[in-house]
């Protein structure tokens, strides 16, 4: 399979919640393709509106149309479970629009639970195409559970059709970088 390299950072979440209480050790898990998934360290701040500040590399195969991102928070019973998640298409940051290559595109996603409900939630992140990723990317073992809306052919997870959950929120005010 030809792959490509994904720089993604994970920068912050906005006004995370589980069960209408802040989220508490909240880590974000992506995935690239079922069964491969990294994930961040628990985010040094706790609250509503952590900051990871983390950066994956990961192999992101010619043929995926999609990533996952998922914040997942660590529950008293020692169980990761799922604040939300959002469905990011790879078009969003790898698309021939005339982005030089490396350019870093900076994205926020309003994030979905489990049962495809749409949250208050939102995720801020960066990604570019980057060199081969490693052999050993950040990985650390947290469960994986699926979410999402089916929306038209599901044996083929493009822009026309396959999982979606996640939705780019636009920011009114201009970047001062």
């Amino acid at each position: 399979k030809m792959k490509r390299a994904l720089e993604i950072t994970l920068i912050s979440g906005e006004n995370l919640r589980l069960n209408k209480k802040p989220a508490k050790n909240a880590v974000v898990a992506v995935r690239v393709e079922p069964g491969h998934e990294c994930t961040t360290r628990p985010a040094p701040k706790k609250g509503t509106n952590p900051e990871w500040n983390e950066n994956i590399v990961v192999d992101l195969p010619l043929h995926v149309g999609f990533i996952t991102v998922e914040v997942k928070c660590k529950s008293s019973s020692g169980s990761y479970k799922l604040v939300g998640g959002a469905t990011v298409p790879v078009s969003d940051f790898a698309g021939d629009f005339g982005a030089p290559k490396g350019y870093v595109h900076f994205l926020s996603y309003r994030l979905w639970d489990s049962h495809g409900v749409r949250t208050d939630g939102i995720i801020n992140i960066s990604a570019k195409m980057a060199a081969p990723a490693p052999a050993l990317a950040h990985t650390y073992g947290v469960p994986q559970p699926e979410i999402g809306v089916l929306a038209g052919d599901q044996r083929k997870k493009v822009a026309a059709g396959g999982l979606v959950t996640g939705v780019p929120v636009w920011c009114a005010k201009p970047c001062r970088c």
